[in-house]
């Protein structure tokens, strides 16, 4: 605990010693207002995050979606209160989701007296599609960082397509602040090394190294060399002893700037709580408010009026206009002036950017999609995932991605002439290569996403539980990601319950705004992946068979492009009246079809419905929906090699459900699907059992 008067950087204007301070109080007045928040860590860092933006960043607040801004990332979210503030003075233009730009405060003053309540924006974490200057949903330690990740990847991408002689459309920086939390989780590790291997020059991380997490001081769990082993990894380390140096701030981010062939972590020694005379240094300047004398005594150690609440002097606004204002704008006009050019040089090139940053598709993006002919010895998802891969990453220029370390096994590896692979030497490359990170390709391909291409990662089903976290984040921040995820069942057979997912699917229907994708045959996967590319604000998973499934006579059952209203009548849809429903999912749609057949044969009138997204289906129109499953049809049977968690649902009260109540075994895929039931002659036995013709 420090009592002694804070000692300001000599090298401070009073100017920016005012505005540093204006973030401090903001920040204290704000969480005690609340009642709720975390003011240490803003109090510390508003020297840096004031140098970032008002010295160095190239950022324009009148259009914060400009394609070549530069991005900053508070990985340490609880701190946000740093970012409100700087959004807030800044006078950044909120934009709505069709792009807009309105003229309003992104985060206004009222916004910030209503930190962390309904509808204020100025939320308790930052939050990417609530706010406009916020460039990723942060919160979860370690996230932000990770995902600065892939918008690297993303900026280093966009330039080696798009950039010309004379004409560097893309050539921006990522800054991203963290502390101890962040590089405690694995995720930064994994992030970190990737980023050192692929010699990610554009990305630099700022470490807040004040030593104290919630729990006391980081030496009771975090005693490691943090600047050696980022050395280790390769990154160009900088070392900074004292976080209010202004001036030193400004130096290390511009030796950033020049810096060639490495990431940067920039270790910043603070004090959190700067300048309480009680809580300086201590946990509790981390998660609560300081209360309201020791803002009294903390304010008199800055020279501020005591009692003054939410002030904001006199010519503070205006040094943040004459400073990122100016520099922003301009530097913003002339890339517009530079743009209009490349344009009239370059118009196939600048329509792929513009449609590109609006989220579309160029046209024929679907042309030359394969269309499957029936086979009964079929195909394996994952093959035919990888087949129509290939013909949309050839008609879409801004599709990548890759594997974690699971191409061949995937499928996901893009062969098409001219493809390549991303790595120092080679950023256009279309193939990621992870390595076996999962967690940290999920978060960057959250951060291509932000950054306007279209991403996909691949691994296991079963390793999606690695992945889940960035997942969730997709979802929440409403990004058109894509995740492949093979070997979905117990295809893989003999490698036994460790890899064989049986809860997976009920985990990921249970995030809010995900949609997943279980298709049943190579002409459904086909349909996936066109309902897919059309998102704009919803992430997909599609979960594809290792084995193969017979590719179904769609002369005889349904066409495969039912799968965009989530489900459809496969076969029986003649009947009006069913008297049993059948409902599947991709390969026991195949089983189902089989007991139908021989239900039909014994004079019982079944359906089969193909239900590939629980999600896309409860969007549909009640009409649908009770078309496809009737209500008066209470005799259903939902069969999926997987949990039973959730299928009540859709086959209700007197509805049997089959699938996996336990994990599964080592054996191959027929001796498990006999052990298991999921076999036609069960499924027929049971619908027999439901009808009393047993």
């Amino acid at each position: 605990m420090s009592t002694a008067r804070p000692a300001f950087a000599s090298n401070a204007s009073a100017m920016d010693q005012l505005c540093i301070n204006t973030i401090r109080t903001l920040s204290m007045d704000a969480v005690q207002q609340a009642k709720s928040g975390h003011p240490g860590t803003p109090m510390a860092l508003a020297p840096l995050v004031y140098t970032i933006w008002n010295r160095v960043m190239q950022f324009d607040p009148e259009d914060p979606i400009w394609p070549n801004r530069d991005r900053f990332v508070l990985s340490n979210g609880h701190a946000s209160m740093l970012l409100w503030s700087v959004l807030h003075l800044t006078g950044t233009k909120a934009v709505n989701a069709e792009y807009e730009r309105l003229g309003q405060p992104s985060v206004s003053l009222d916004d910030i007296r209503r930190f962390r309540q309904l509808d204020s924006k100025a939320p308790g974490h930052p939050e990417y599609h609530w706010v406009s200057g916020v460039e990723t949903t942060t919160g979860p330690l370690g996230q932000g960082v990770a995902t600065s990740v892939g918008m690297a990847v993303a900026e280093k991408f966009l330039a080696s397509r798009y950039n010309r002689p004379s004409f560097e459309v893309f050539g921006y920086k990522i800054y991203a602040v963290c502390g101890d939390g962040c590089l405690m989780e694995g995720v930064a590790s994994e992030t970190a090394s990737l980023a050192a291997h692929l010699g990610l020059d554009n990305l630099c991380w700022i470490y807040d190294n004040n030593k104290i997490s919630i729990e006391g001081s980081t030496s009771i769990t975090f005693t490691e060399d943090v600047p050696a082993r980022f050395a280790a990894y390769g990154w160009n380390v900088l070392r900074l002893t004292d976080a209010n140096d202004v001036a030193g701030i400004e130096a290390a981010l511009q030796s950033f700037r020049q810096s060639v062939g490495k990431p940067t972590l920039i270790v910043l020694d603070s004090h959190i709580g700067y300048g309480s005379p009680n809580k300086q240094d201590t946990a509790a300047a981390h998660g609560e408010p300081l209360g309201d004398d020791e803002i009294r005594l903390t304010k008199r150690s800055y020279g501020w009026p005591e009692e003054a609440k939410f002030l904001v002097p006199e010519g503070v606004y205006d040094h943040f206009a004459s400073g990122l204002g100016v520099r922003g704008g301009e530097t913003h006009k002339a890339w517009k002036e530079m743009f209009a050019g490349y344009r009239a040089a370059y118009p196939e090139l600048a329509n792929e950017i513009e449609v590109m940053q609006r989220r579309g598709l160029p046209e024929g993006w679907d042309r030359d999609l394969p269309v499957f002919p029936a086979d009964a010895k079929g195909l394996a998802g994952r093959e035919a995932s990888g087949k129509v891969l290939n013909v949309l990453a050839r008609n879409v220029p801004w599709l990548l991605g890759g594997s974690a370390d699971l191409g061949p096994s995937n499928k996901t590896t893009l062969t098409f002439a001219g493809a390549g692979d991303f790595q120092a030497d080679s950023p256009g490359g279309r193939n990621l290569h992870f390595g076996v990170r999962e967690h940290a390709m999920a978060a960057m391909v959250n951060g291509l996403s932000l950054s306007k291409l279209r991403a996909f990662g691949a691994t296991f089903f079963i390793f999606s539980d690695y992945a889940r976290p960035a997942i969730r984040l997709s979802a929440l921040m409403e990004l058109p990601a894509i995740f492949v995820f093979t070997h979905e069942a117990m295809g893989d057979g003999e490698d036994g319950p460790t890899h064989q997912p049986v809860e997976h699917l009920a985990s990921l229907r249970a995030i809010p705004g995900l949609v997943t994708i279980r298709p049943a045959d190579a002409n459904e996967v086909v349909e996936a992946y066109r309902y897919v590319m059309q998102l704009r604000h919803e992430p997909a998973v599609l979960a594809l068979s290792r084995q193969p499934l017979p590719t179904l006579d769609r002369t005889k059952y349904a066409p495969a492009s039912g799968l965009a209203r989530g489900a459809y009548v496969m076969a029986g849809g003649e009947d009006k009246d069913p008297e049993i429903i059948l409902i599947a999912t991709g390969s026991e749609v195949c089983l189902a079809i089989e007991a139908h057949e021989q239900l039909r044969a014994e004079g019982i009138r079944s359906r089969v419905v193909s239900m590939p997204s629980w999600e896309i289906f409860d969007h549909q129109s009640r009409e649908y929906r009770d078309e496809v499953l009737p209500p008066h049809v209470t005799a259903r049977i939902a069969v999926e090699q997987a949990s039973t968690f959730g299928w009540e649902r859709y086959v209700g009260g007197a509805g049997r459900i089959l699938g996996m109540k336990t994990f599964g075994a080592s054996a191959p895929l027929k001796e498990l699907q006999r052990k298991f039931g999921f076999e036609p002659g069960r499924l027929v036995l049971v619908a027999k059992e439901m009808l009393g013709r047993g």
